[in-house]
């Protein structure tokens, strides 16, 4: 599912209450995380909740390096806020990643408007998280 395909759902749901179910039906989503992957340094800090962030480096056949992202919160909603930001980032080139304009993309979901200060926060310190990884896979390269 592209982003674009998350938009169109969103604005076919009329209601912020079913947008918010819908988003916790993402998170069910998830590729499960292991117990070990529940780590300290997997752990997003600025979230209310306790965010894990795991990314891979992977490769394409031509051997240009791809970030696959997984993650896993203690909090439904915020599950399916990861599942939203593995479809915007998960299995892209770091370059990819970094021109990725999340900001845009969360006002075209609305969720800028209806998402609390604190889970906005968590919300772009994940966003901080996973530009850092692809910064670093971008310098490794």
């Amino acid at each position: 599912m592209s982003i674009q395909d998350l938009v169109d759902d969103f604005e076919f749901l009329d209601e912020w209450e079913d947008r918010y179910r819908y988003v916790i039906e993402l998170g069910k989503e998830l590729e499960p995380l292991t117990d070990a992957e529940h780590s300290r340094e997997n752990k997003v800090e600025g979230c209310v909740s306790q965010v894990w962030l795991v990314s891979e480096l992977r490769r394409k056949a031509d051997g240009a390096p791809l970030l696959h992202f997984r993650g896993d919160s203690d909090a439904h909603i915020v599950r399916g806020l990861i599942a939203i930001l593995m479809r915007l980032y998960s299995d892209k080139t770091p370059e990819e990643i970094l021109g990725i304009d999340a900001r845009a993309v969360f006002a075209a979901l609305g969720l800028n408007e209806h998402l609390t200060p604190q889970r906005s926060n968590g919300l772009y310190s994940m966003v901080a998280r996973v530009q850092s990884d692809a910064k670093a896979a971008a310098a490794a390269v």
